[in-house]
Formats: C-alpha cells, sequence, structure tokens
C-alpha cells in the first residue's frame, strides 16, 4: 500500500484530471478550433502535473517535519524517563526524602524516602507545608518556620538547617535539611525543592564526642595522645595532652606537643623501665608502667600510666592514648604501711612471747599458791575473819588460774593455723561436757533436752568442741534466771555437707541494741557477775572460726539467748 502522501497526490490528480476533462468539455462547446483547444488542454494537464509535484513536495516537507518534531518527543520522553529513574537512583541511594513544594499552591510532594527513613505509609503522608511544620518538634518548629519564610522573602536560592522531624512509631530524628528556591521573572518565589537527611547517628556521635570531651577536659587524670611510631628512635611525638597535664607536670600544651615524654626523664628514672616502655611499643600492646619522672620544675614524682594503642579501619596502629597519675602520695604511703605491718608484725611477735614467758612464768607460783590453798582445806581455822579471808583469795587465785588457762587457750589458737579434724561422736562429747559440770547441773536442776539424732558423726577438732560447749553450757547455767525454772534446748541438724548445732536457754538474756558489736569482743562483760572473765564467747569465736565455722546469736533481756554454730561437715 502506498504511503498517506501518494494517495493524497493521486486523488489530487485524479480530481484535477476529471476537472480538466469537464473544462475541456465546456470549453469545446463554445470553441471550434481543434488546435487551439488541444494547447489549452496540454497546458491544463502540464499545470496540474506541476502543482500536483509542488503539493507532493510540500507534503514530503511537512512529513519531515512532523518526522523531525515526534523524533524530538521521543528524545524528550527518553530523557524525562532517564531523568526519573536517576531521581529514583539517588533518592535510594542517599537514602534521603525528596520533597517538592509548590509555594503558590501550597502542594508538596514527597519522595518514597518518607516511607524508608520515617516509616510513614502514602496515606499518612499530608500534601501540604502544615503537615510538614505539623511534624516538626515543638522546641525546633517555631525556629525553623521563622527561619523558612524569612529566607523565602531574600534573593538567595540554598537553603538549609537542622531540626527535629517526628517519625510514624512518635519518635523524633535528627535531620539536615537542604533546599534550592526557584522564582518567576518577577522574583516571587514560586518552587522549592530539597530534601532531608538523616542524621541521628552523627547528632548522637557528636553528643558522645562532646561528653567525652567534657570528660578528658575535666578528669584529674592526665591524657596524652601520641603519634604511633618512634620519633628519630625517641618515644612517639605529642600531639594532644589535656589540661590534667599541665596541671601534673607544669608543662604547657605549646611545651609539650610535637615533643615527647622524654621530657619527663631525669637522673633517677630507670632505664629498664624505658625499655620496658619501647617494648610495649615495638609490640603493639597495653601496658601499665610506674616511672619515677621529673616535672618542669625539677621536682620528682611518680608517674603511673597504662599505655592503650588505637586502631584504625584498616587494623593498624594511629595512635597511643595514655591515661596518667602522679601516685608519689599513694608510693609514700606504701611505704610507710610497709614499715608500719613490719614494726606491728615485730610487736606482735615480741607480745606473743611476752605472753608466752608470761603465761609459763606465773604458772609456777599459781600452781603453788593452788597447792598451798589446798593444804590449808586441811588446816581447822576457828578465826571467822581469816577464813573469810583466806575463802576469797582461794576464789581469786582459780579465777586468775582459768583466766590464765583461757589465754594460753587463744594464744594456741591464733597461733595455729591448722588444726587436726576427726570424726568424733557428738553424744560422746556431751557425755564428757556433762559429766564435768556435774556439780553445777545438781545445784541449778535445769531442764535439759538433748535432740541429736540427726547428726551421729561430726568432722571437727575434738578439745576444741568440748571446749566450746563447756563454756556455752557454764553460761547457761550461770547466767539463769532466778524467776523461773532453766530450760536449755540443744538441736543438731544436717543440710547438705552443713550441720547446724542450736544452744537455746531461757536465761536473763542480753540486750543486742547496746552490745550487738561487742557480744564476742575480749573483756566484755554484760552482768555485774563477781566471777565473769568477759573471755567466754571470744575463745568459743576464735575456736569456731578457728575450725572454719561461723557463730550467730539472738538474744532478748528476761526472755533467753539462742547461739548457732554451723560447721561444713566433710
Amino acid at each position: 500500500m502506498k504511503s498517506k502522501t501518494n494517495q493524497i497526490t493521486i486523488i489530487y490528480l485524479l480530481i484535477a484530471c476529471v476537472l480538466a476533462t469537464f473544462l475541456y468539455k465546456i470549453t469545446s462547446l463554445y470553441l471550434k478550433p481543434e488546435n487551439y483547444l488541444l494547447f489549452h488542454l496540454l497546458k491544463d494537464f502540464i499545470f496540474i502535473l506541476l502543482s500536483a509535484i509542488t503539493f507532493r513536495y510540500v507534503l514530503l516537507k511537512n512529513k519531515t517535519k512532523n518526522k523531525t518534531i515526534f523524533e524530538r518527543l521521543e528524545n524528550t520522553n527518553s530523557e524525562i524517563k532517564e531523568s526519573n529513574q536517576k531521581y529514583d537512583i539517588v533518592a535510594k541511594a542517599t537514602s534521603d526524602t525528596i520533597w517538592d513544594w509548590k509555594i503558590q499552591e501550597d502542594k508538596l510532594n514527597w519522595s518514597k524516602g518518607i516511607k524508608a527513613v520515617f516509616g510513614y505509609e502514602e496515606d499518612q503522608v499530608g500534601d501540604n507545608s502544615s503537615w510538614w511544620f505539623g511534624n516538626i518538634h515543638p522546641e525546633d518548629s517555631i525556629k525553623m518556620s521563622i527561619k523558612l519564610y524569612s529566607f523565602l522573602e531574600q534573593k538567595t536560592e540554598k537553603w538549609q538547617d537542622e531540626y527535629r522531624f517526628k517519625c510514624a512509631d512518635n519518635t523524633y530524628k535528627y535531620v539536615l535539611d537542604r533546599g534550592f528556591l526557584l522564582k518567576d521573572e518577577n522574583g516571587k518565589a514560586i518552587r522549592m525543592i530539597g530534601a532531608l537527611q538523616d542524621i541521628t547517628k552523627q547528632k548522637e556521635e557528636e553528643l558522645r564526642l562532646k561528653l567525652l570531651e567534657t570528660v578528658i577536659l575535666q578528669t584529674k587524670e592526665s591524657v596524652v595522645i601520641t603519634e604511633a611510631n618512634f620519633n628519630k628512635n625517641l618515644l612517639p611525638k605529642i600531639i594532644y595532652v589535656n589540661p590534667a597535664f599541665t596541671n601534673m607536670t607544669g608543662y604547657k600544651p605549646e611545651e609539650i606537643i610535637n615533643n615527647s615524654l622524654g621530657v619527663l626523664r631525669g637522673r633517677n628514672t630507670e632505664i629498664s623501665i624505658l625499655k620496658r616502655i619501647f617494648e610495649i611499643i615495638k609490640n603493639k600492646e597495653e601496658g601499665l608502667i610506674e616511672i619515677k619522672c621529673y616535672k618542669k620544675d625539677k621536682t620528682e614524682f611518680w608517674l603511673r600510666f597504662t599505655m592503650i594503642p588505637i586502631y584504625n579501619s584498616e587494623n593498624e596502629v594511629s595512635n597511643w592514648v595514655s591515661i596518667q597519675r602522679d601516685v608519689t602520695e599513694e608510693k609514700n604511703q606504701e611505704k610507710e604501711k610497709e614499715q608500719l605491718i613490719k614494726e606491728l608484725t615485730q610487736n606482735n611477735k615480741d607480745l606473743k612471747q611476752f605472753s608466752y614467758i608470761t603465761s609459763h612464768n606465773l604458772r609456777a607460783p599459781m600452781s603453788n599458791l593452788i597447792g598451798l590453798l589446798n593444804l590449808i582445806e586441811d588446816i581447822t581455822i576457828e578465826d571467822s575473819e581469816l577464813s573469810e579471808i583466806i575463802n576469797g583469795f582461794s576464789k581469786s587465785t582459780h579465777l586468775l588460774n582459768e583466766t590464765i588457762e583461757d589465754l594460753t587457750k587463744i594464744m594456741i589458737i591464733k597461733d595455729n593455723n591448722s588444726i587436726q579434724k576427726e570424726d568424733i561422736s557428738l553424744k560422746e562429747i556431751f557425755e564428757n561436757v556433762f559429766s564435768q559440770l556435774t556439780n553445777q547441773i545438781e545445784t541449778h536442776q535445769p531442764i535439759l533436752r538433748l535432740d541429736l539424732e540427726n547428726v551421729s558423726l561430726l568432722n571437727t577438732n575434738k578439745a576444741y568442741m568440748e571446749s566450746i560447749l563447756l563454756n556455752l553450757l557454764t553460761n547457761s547455767l550461770k547466767y539463769k534466771s532466778n524467776d523461773r525454772i532453766l530450760r536449755i534446748t540443744i538441736t543438731a541438724h544436717q543440710i547438705g555437707n552443713t550441720v547446724k548445732l542450736s544452744f537455746k536457754d531461757n536465761g536473763i538474756g542480753i540486750d543486742l541494741d547496746k552490745n550487738k558489736d561487742k557480744v564476742f569482743g575480749l573483756y566484755q562483760r554484760f552482768h555485774d557477775y563477781p566471777d565473769s572473765k568477759g573471755l567466754g564467747l571470744y575463745l568459743v569465736k576464735s575456736q569456731v572460726e578457728a575450725m572454719k565455722g561461723n557463730i550467730s546469736i539472738e538474744s532478748q533481756v528476761n526472755k533467753g539467748t539462742t547461739i548457732t554454730l554451723t560447721f561444713k561437715n566433710k
């Protein structure tokens, strides 16, 4: 099929031929000369042919022009499509939220980043500036609005601001907003295009760095940052010191930066420690150093500092950070402490020696006194006053003897780091203790309740355990109430590998509100009894702890006392 241009040309030729023939017929009716008519006929056909060629030429020109326009339209559409594709790619690549604000119509369009960055669905996003400003943080909204509308009245085209923008979940993100303003020929703002960039992480990092900077500036610890490598076979070059370094050494930043910590070296600085510092740097390891240094005024001081390597993204040491402290006073205190410990240790040895000598030297005369008193008991003394004096003297002598024996036991316990343990029968130990207290039990006639069925054997030291039980039972008998019959309950329970021994009486009790911290102290007395030595509970506690056990007490005045012993039974 012919083209549209050829069709138009053929139609035109047919019409022209018909018209020419019609004209010829008309002319032949009125004009007879055949030659004349033939001439005109040929002329008309030539005219028609020429006009057809001309018409075809015009159509071809129009077609070429239309084709050019069409090609331009296609190119324009391709460019627009490519531009849109680039726009989408850039929007995705930058993670920015792009907006387009037609100011006169107050129409605002948002890119897909409004969902990716802030979580808004399409139906949640408004199409005007009110929605935009309404989602700006209240503390930033007024300031940002004033700055924006002030910018619209200015001649500049570029604008930017930072503020907080609300997300779909009602949280806020810090954004950097940049815009470009378009104006008409009269200079009136008609359109503004911009992009919101999420800078929340940068803001958080800025805040973190600001806090770190504040800490570094305010801390009393000296902070020094150096380069990574040696500087001409010297220590690395310093690039930063905080104010605490100046306070500690006297060197100002401008005096120490680009220098090294070698300026703190002096006549008493140990070379071995300097070698250790070089090794740490060479091996790229952390280290803790104590070294004697010198301040700017040549004052000697002890410096304790850490060396921490800082690695870059390529896992290479980029810097060293040193946290430093003047520990001169601490060193002096340590020296004084060592000297004091040495003196106390010697004094303790001297006191132990004195105690042993005293107790040994007192034993002989004390035994003689007791022997003489025993002899006197066989002599009949008629003088009542003398008899009373001798009885008092005898009682004091026996009390002193018991005190010496108790002190000797305590010294032995304190001096003996390890004791022998064995499996012993609790029932057998109590029988031995009761036999030693037969006279007192018969005198006071207490009601005794003994429940040892749950624990038959206990791994402990037999002598210590007998002494503990003897002291506790003696105390119950000694400090009974005169208003009621004395009741003593002794129970033993085992839970796992732990044994608990409980001693409960209804005696006069102890006021723990006043004496809780003194109960197990040395020479602590809580009642006005003439034969009370204040050693019993102290001795019990010492023996319990020597066997790796624990002791606790519960007591109420005029109600009674409960003492609980806890041991590992293995």
